[in-house]
């Protein structure tokens, strides 16, 4: 309890929306896609500072995966967020990187009930395009991953998102995910996912906590298709 106390939060008056990116970082992810996806990070501070709103509320985390699972940026308000420029290296842990992002989200929530913080349900955002190396179905890493997202989502501890970019396994990542469908991203599109991102996460953060919201469409925002 003593390390949960220590933690500052910014505008504590505010409810909070805790995001983790998971980010893939593995070497097939080298060239252009790490180049577009360092850009796309920019973009998305500057979309989300404009929101009033969104500003106050959106705390963002980032975890990159390649070859190892590291922490490029802990919880932070988007006001303090550095974009970093990442590199691609290394295979594709994505099973470690799954665990840990939520076992972030619960440090989080603990932390937002310890100063009275109200907060929506937290997002874990993957974007990936490799086969998992850490983990295959069936075995025990396997097993705890999708056990852990499955429950996460049914009883509404976070929201579970994956993109797919080129050539990653739809069927793996549909496996994971089961409860809302993995997208496919058209090309590097990165700049229009991270757009549709920060403009979800205003419409979500200026309603109540309590609110059903209804995600903007987005295949209608360019940047994804539904696998077939």
């Amino acid at each position: 309890m003593g390390l949960l106390d220590q933690v500052e939060i910014g505008n504590p008056t505010q409810p909070h929306c805790a995001t983790v990116l998971l980010l893939d970082t593995s070497g097939s992810m080298d060239g252009e896609k790490i180049a577009n996806l360092n850009k796309a990070l920019i973009s998305f501070k500057e979309e989300t500072l404009k929101d009033d709103i969104a500003r106050k509320r959106v705390d963002l985390a980032v975890l990159a995966f390649g070859g190892t699972v590291h922490l490029v940026q802990d919880f932070c308000s988007i006001e303090d967020f550095e974009p970093p420029a990442l590199s691609a290296g290394g295979g594709t842990p994505l099973g470690e990187a799954i665990l840990k992002a939520a076992d972030m989200l619960e440090v989080r929530k603990q932390q937002y009930k310890q100063q009275g913080i109200d907060y929506y349900r937290p997002w874990l955002f993957l974007i990936t395009d490799g086969e998992p190396t850490d983990m295959e179905p069936g075995d025990a890493t396997w097993n705890q991953v999708v056990t852990r997202v499955h429950t996460g989502e049914a009883e509404k501890k976070f929201l579970f998102f994956a993109v797919a970019v080129e050539p990653a396994n739809l069927g793996t990542l549909a496996q994971i995910a089961r409860d809302r469908q993995p997208l496919k991203l058209i090309g590097t599109k990165f700049a229009e996912l991270f757009k549709w991102v920060s403009n979800s996460q205003a419409k979500v953060s200026s309603t109540k906590i309590s609110d059903s919201v209804q995600l903007p469409d987005p295949v209608a925002a360019g940047w994804c298709e539904v696998p077939t």
